[in-house]
């Protein structure tokens, strides 16, 4: 049985996270970064400053050298603050895990240090508009001109594309035949200062304002042999493999909106009173309130499971992490349309947090894999199982 029961050390994280974020996610900052649809730069870099965002990247670089328990840790209680201002904070090193497992010694020394103080941001450009679920039929190519890859294409919804020093970027270096398509996929480390690289900021979002996101454009972007991020047309398995990592990260993400939506429902609920007494003595509103903690408490018990198995076994199991991250968005997005529905009128007001919480937690159930492909790997593992 894998224990993930909380370490004294990892408690102190915990208090330490919360603590930050109940200190600088004012509600005056989120407000005005989900109106304006504004990038925290200052906020960013403040938890940079104490390590929140590189917890769990080797010591040897600049990071916190713990592991992806302690990352949970931190996203999760920032994300029961504010979703938004927290995903903005924690995703500055979004896709490192590429980097530091299949990256060179060169591309790891040069941009890992500098991710970790804060000084760069990355992102990693796998979707296209004809390009999600199956991200395997990515159309951008990258075509090799001498000592240079010659990369052309387009990318959709990248993470911190406007303000990203360097992105990874996915692209086709051979033509195969449809059936092997998975083999033709290679990651490229593409500064986004180089000529032909274009990145349109995506505004009018549901939720996570706070957080960059863009569509890029790659118009005859070169960029040196050596910025070839492991091995040409291994792209697609590193993929695959960093999405089974980081849906434990969503996941969690997802326990921390639930928990923070719970929160507000129920310091409403107390105060806010209805035929002279507070709503929280109705009997229907203490029996939601009860299946929604219990239904926390399982998402909370099947994230962290998933997290110490992949832990302790050094790699992921795709099964319980698609299992994570499919209930816990789900959870998330119940809780938050129940905390909502308390809140009445004002929660259809965004001076209310829990107008955010409600936009912010849908995301759970799309990025990192939607939820439907969650449950497609969940039954393939079962079908294949001999019991």
């Amino acid at each position: 049985m894998v224990d993930f029961t909380f370490t004294e050390e990892q408690e102190d994280i915990r208090r330490a996270a919360r603590e930050f974020a109940e200190k600088e996610f004012t509600q005056e900052l989120a407000i005005e970064c989900d109106r304006e649809e504004k990038y925290p730069r200052e906020l960013v870099k403040k938890c940079a400053e104490l390590g929140f965002h590189a917890v769990a990247i080797p010591e040897e670089y600049g990071g916190g050298g713990y592991s992806s328990i302690e990352q949970m840790i931190v996203m999760e209680e920032f994300s029961a603050v504010n979703p938004g201002l927290a995903i903005a904070c924690l995703t500055p090193i979004f896709g490192v895990e590429i980097l530091l497992g299949y990256g060179s010694e060169e591309q790891k020394e040069t941009w890992i240090p500098k991710l970790c103080t804060g000084d760069a941001i990355m992102g990693m450009a796998n979707t296209e508009p004809d390009a999600g679920s199956d991200a395997a039929s990515i159309k951008t190519k990258a075509v090799l001109d001498g000592d240079e890859w010659v990369l052309n294409g387009t990318k959709q919804f990248i993470t911190n594309g406007s303000v990203a020093d360097f992105i990874l970027v996915t692209a086709k270096t051979k033509e195969l035949e449809w059936k092997d398509r998975h083999k033709a996929m290679s990651y490229f480390l593409v500064e986004t200062d180089r000529p032909g690289f274009k990145a349109t900021k995506i505004t009018g979002k549901l939720g996570i304002r706070a957080s960059d996101t863009a569509e890029i454009s790659l118009k005859d972007v070169r960029v040196p042999k050596s910025n070839l991020v492991g091995e040409e047309g291994k792209g697609f398995y590193y993929m695959m493999e960093f999405f089974d990592r980081t849906r434990v990260w969503v996941a969690a993400q997802a326990v921390g909106i639930a928990r923070g939506a719970l929160k507000l429902a129920v310091d409403y609920v107390k105060q806010r009173k209805a035929f002279g007494v507070p709503i929280a003595s109705f009997q229907f509103i203490q029996f939601k309130l009860a299946e929604l903690a219990t239904k926390i408490e399982a998402a909370r018990t099947l994230t962290y499971r998933a997290g110490a198995v992949q832990l302790e076994r050094g790699k992921p199991d795709p099964m319980l992490s698609s299992m994570a991250k499919w209930y816990a968005g789900e959870v998330a997005v119940e809780t938050c349309d129940w905390a909502l529905q308390f809140h009445g009128g004002y929660g259809y007001i965004d001076e209310y947090a829990i107008n955010e919480f409600y936009r912010d937690a849908k995301i759970t159930e799309i990025y990192e894999g939607t939820k439907e492909i969650e449950k497609l790997i969940v039954a393939r593992n079962i079908l294949s199982m001999k019991f």
